[in-house]
């Protein structure tokens, strides 16, 4: 088994087909949006797949350590998670297939109309511990 990390972007990624923004959705439009994402995840923890998830607010700080004695430096001039992602969700499959499979999957989440949203989400490996050589 890999584990993946699926991260679902609020800018910095193509525009997805159904590109209308989650501030202009209906309450139920945001409401099965939802439950389409808990479905998913659920149907994805039956089958041993499901890691964890987690949506995030777009409030945040950049830190940096900046010497000893001094206070930490906050939000530089860089692009900020808070600006770029919106959540996350944690997959352990047995193939990158099945991985791309998947992301596939969560790309078709409802958006505004109830008509799959077909975003772009970020795919990517965890590193793993480099192999032991014995000698």
């Amino acid at each position: 088994m890999a584990k993946y990390l699926l991260l679902k972007h609020y800018r910095g990624a193509p525009a997805a087909v159904n590109d209308v923004p989650m501030e202009k959705w209906t309450r139920e439009e945001f409401d099965a949006h939802i439950q389409y994402m808990r479905d998913f995840a659920n149907r994805l923890e039956s089958t041993g797949e499901f890691v964890g998830e987690q949506a995030l607010s777009p409030e945040g700080t950049f830190v940096r350590y900046d010497g000893e004695g001094r206070p930490p430096i906050t939000d530089g001039p860089f692009a900020e998670t808070k600006d770029l992602i919106a959540g996350w969700m944690v997959i352990d499959v047995d193939t990158y297939d099945r991985a791309l499979e998947l992301a596939g999957e969560l790309s078709a989440a409802p958006g505004a109309g109830g008509k799959p949203i077909h975003e772009w989400l970020e795919l990517r490996p965890f590193l793993t511990e480099p192999p032991t050589i014995m000698e």
